[in-house]
């Protein structure tokens, strides 16, 4: 089912120097999610959500779970409903899916990556473990994840139908009930000296070397969004990931790790409203 077509402007090329760049108007439709159709990219879009730890997630089992509920999130893509989709928000319930195989990964994942932040996992020991799990006290994990060169503007457009289409749901008796979200995302980290090679690296404009402050060492999202959400969250961790492979020092790429932000369900549509704000629509 199609929900709404918005319209971007894109840059042609990055290798293109400011003066030279033109844009190119893009047309991305929204979708309800679709088994037959979407299968293939949603396990890619999880695998990339989780990275090099995916393996500890049965994904197949989790693609089968998030197209198993079509009318609770939604699937953007350029070229119709029978075209893959490029990105995906949706929402699970942890409580009524705790015996699939892809929960109990998850809510075991989110267990360990949580235990840096002895606040945060006492809350989510009280939450996901046996006693929780069987409580009203219901998490929804908000999965979030789209291709690299995927508009940040896509985002608060989607939020607002997410915290629609739970409320339509929760009309009709569904268990979309929440208590609490719960969204794991990726972060990269940064050294000094990656931040100046990567200032130096980005093409910028006269307006962002004038209000842009310069990259520094530090740790940053991977979807922009992510600190604006964040601001929202009652509890925050980064982490790293398991299956990581060390990197030599003159490796290309940066270190990357996981992102867990804890959300009160009540505040789901001032996140909309604030991402709205942040990206608004191109005029």
């Amino acid at each position: 089912m199609a929900k709404r077509k918005q319209q971007a402007d894109q840059p042609s090329s990055d290798n293109e120097s400011d003066s030279d760049r033109s844009l190119i108007d893009v047309d991305f439709e929204f979708f309800d999610p679709t088994a037959d159709i979407d299968f293939l990219a949603t396990k890619r879009l999880v695998t990339q959500l989780f990275s090099v730890d995916a393996q500890t997630i049965p994904v197949h089992d989790f693609a089968d779970l998030i197209l198993s509920q079509p009318l609770v999130g939604t699937t953007v893509k350029c070229d119709g409903r029978e075209s893959d989709p490029y990105a995906l928000l949706t929402v699970l319930n942890l409580h009524v899916h705790k015996e699939r195989p892809s929960i109990k990964a998850l809510i075991a994942y989110i267990l360990e990556k949580s235990s840096p932040d002895l606040t945060l996992h006492s809350k989510l020991q009280a939450l996901l473990g046996p006693n929780g799990l069987s409580s009203s006290q219901h998490v929804g994990f908000i999965l979030s994840e789209r291709l690299i060169n995927m508009p940040v503007q896509i985002m608060p457009h989607m939020y607002r139908m997410l915290a629609d289409e739970i409320q339509w749901a929760i009309d009709d008796n569904e268990p979309y009930d929440f208590k609490h979200f719960l969204i794991i995302s990726r972060v990269y980290r940064l050294t000094a000296e990656e931040a100046a090679e990567l200032q130096a690296a980005s093409p910028r404009t006269k307006r962002q070397k004038q209000s842009d402050p310069p990259p520094a060492a530090g740790i940053y999202p991977f979807h922009p969004e992510d600190d604006y959400i964040r601001k929202f969250a009652s509890h925050t961790v980064d982490y790293t990931f398991t299956h990581t492979q060390p990197r030599e020092a003159d490796a290309f790429g940066v270190d990357t790790g996981g992102r867990m932000m804890l959300v009160p369900a009540g505040r789901l549509r001032e996140v909309a409203a604030a991402l709205a704000e942040a990206y608004p629509q191109p005029s």
